[in-house]
């Protein structure tokens, strides 16, 4: 037992201090993107072309990305002569509306806090369903890390419980594909009102590259009513602590 305790005092404190201090993140990271304004060349199409989703669209010389459609590959940023297009280290990509992931010239990504009664009620306690509606495993995986040492979820109040019964929000990963339809919509119904839900993902947010397929949904906000929005194929997991704790108040 004693060598156990030492052991524990020698280690010392994994935990990461966030969100007051955020750890490095690597160097391959893709946050936030930013776009500068009047740099864009005219007739230049080329960082819409390699966009595997669409998510970049041009009107003239002025770009627009859907964050809910895109993956973070960097392709457009890479295909830029003029470096028009640029992704930043920032992590804080969650959004109140569908509308705010649109990012365009020149224009920051909201980032205030939304005022909601039912918001209040989980600022001391959360409890999350999560419901993987066809993904990769990829959202999911960043979910599950949460609940590790180094981001320790339980520190906030915030937990990912087993039953819906028990539950104050959904978590939805994956494009909803038809099979899945159905059981994301009945575990819905099944936690009690004030219901969050949480859209994490491309693929929850718009059917990420599997969008307009016939066996998929584009997401889950035709069947639900999203509340958050936290982009990323797959967002990292300070993305999505981030969204959490805007939930709390604390982002």
């Amino acid at each position: 037992m004693l060598k156990e305790l030492l052991e524990r005092f020698r280690q010392g404190y994994r935990t990461m201090p966030y969100p007051q201090d955020s750890p490095p993140l690597p160097d391959r990271y893709l946050g936030l993107p930013v776009m500068s304004p009047g740099t864009c060349r005219s007739n230049c199409q080329r960082c819409s072309e390699v966009c595997p989703t669409g998510a970049l669209t041009l009107s003239g010389t002025r770009p627009a990305l859907d964050l809910g459609q895109c993956l973070f590959c960097g392709e457009c940023a890479r295909s830029c002569p003029e470096q028009a297009l640029q992704f930043t280290r920032d992590h804080r990509l969650a959004t109140w509306t569908r509308e705010e992931l649109i990012l365009r010239e020149g224009a920051p990504l909201a980032k205030g806090q939304r005022d909601d009664r039912r918001f209040r009620l989980f600022r001391r306690s959360l409890k999350l369903r999560q419901v993987s509606a066809g993904g990769c495993n990829a959202c999911e995986a960043d979910i599950n890390v949460l609940s590790t040492l180094s981001f320790d979820l339980g520190r906030f109040g915030i937990q990912i419980v087993a039953s819906p019964r028990h539950a104050d929000g959904l978590v939805v990963t994956g494009p909803v594909t038809k099979n899945m339809a159905l059981a994301l919509e009945k575990t819905y119904r099944a936690i009690p009102p004030p219901r969050l839900v949480i859209a994490v993902g491309s693929c929850a947010i718009s059917g990420g590259p599997f969008a307009d397929h016939q066996e998929v949904h584009n997401g889950c906000g035709a069947l639900l009513p999203v509340d958050l929005w936290i982009p990323g194929c797959p967002p990292h997991p300070l993305t999505i602590l981030d969204g959490l704790l805007k939930i709390q108040g604390r982002s």
